[in-house]
């Protein structure tokens, strides 16, 4: 009898404080939906990876490429840029591509599409770019880069302060007079975003890294999808081939950061195949198309 008395009191207690509890989620107005919403881990902002080829330079000499190759070989480099489309409608370019008429006399590259028309043959407006991250200062990557207007401009401030003076002049070789000044006015306009130092999450899921020093303080791209982690490597690493045979880029100022840059793409990737080098055709044909001149990275 004791014991069942004990029972009651015990079921009693309990009623109590579950009365209780469900007051509580009634009085801060969460309630059970709300509570699971509030106790479930938020899901992980992801993107999606898409090369944009805008041109082609004919027979270029792989020597200048890969460091060690036989100076007869030549190939076809696919000119790219990389669109990556995540949360909140947020449209990012990594790399911009070039459109000024001296790179195109200068270059004369065939199948050409200025930048902007490149990624508007994809479905997606200039204007709805909402970020270019410019992975270092050559001109076919920076160039384009004021034809997305209302683009927020990445770029490591290293790579920034070595090459632009405050009055926008070059202060290195490597950047062009006409897109030095060209970034100084986005600087001054305050569209530029000067990135400090590695591994820095400059959008949710988005990361650069520093190395490769294929120029003074070149980056490259971390990117999260739904299928892992995705690196866009730009001219950090050119082509497949570098990869395969552990080769650094044939223009770098240091061939041994590049070659631990390159280790270190295939350690943050999730997959090997997900490293995808600046320059190669082989992209193209590795990922899937997505329309004329596009390819996705999946």
């Amino acid at each position: 009898m004791a014991a069942s008395i004990h029972s009651v009191r015990t079921h009693a207690k309990s009623l109590v404080l579950v009365a209780l509890f469900l007051a509580t989620l009634a009085v801060t107005g969460l309630g059970m939906g709300g509570l699971r919403a509030a106790t479930a881990a938020p899901r992980p902002p992801v993107w999606q990876v898409t090369a944009l080829r805008y041109a082609t330079i004919p027979s270029f000499p792989i020597r200048y490429l890969v460091a060690g190759a036989d100076s007869t070989r030549k190939i076809d480099i696919a000119m790219t840029m990389w669109l990556l489309e995540g949360p909140e409608r947020r449209k990012v370019l990594v790399d911009a591509g070039f459109y000024r008429q001296k790179f195109l006399d200068d270059w004369k590259p065939a199948d050409y599409v200025r930048p902007s028309d490149a990624v508007q043959r994809f479905g997606v407006s200039p204007d709805s770019i909402t970020d270019v991250i410019v992975s270092h200062v050559h001109w076919d990557h920076l160039d384009g880069a004021d034809l997305f207007p209302n683009a927020r401009i990445w770029i490591q401030r290293e790579e920034y302060e070595h090459h632009v003076s405050a009055e926008g002049l070059p202060l290195a070789e490597a950047i062009d007079t006409l897109d030095a000044a060209m970034l100084a006015r986005l600087r001054a306009a305050g569209r530029v975003n000067l990135v400090d130092g590695d591994a820095r999450e400059i959008l949710p899921g988005v990361t650069v890294y520093t190395g490769g020093k294929h120029t003074y303080q070149s980056q490259y791209v971390g990117v999260r999808t739904r299928k892992g982690t995705v690196v866009v490597a730009s001219d950090n690493l050119y082509l497949y081939e570098n990869l395969d045979k552990h080769a650094p880029i044939a223009q770098t100022l240091d061939a041994k950061s590049n070659l631990r840059a390159q280790e270190r793409m295939v350690h943050i990737a999730s997959k090997p195949r997900y490293v995808v080098p600046g320059h190669d055709p082989e992209v193209f044909r590795r990922f899937k198309s997505a329309g004329k001149g596009a390819a996705r990275v999946e």
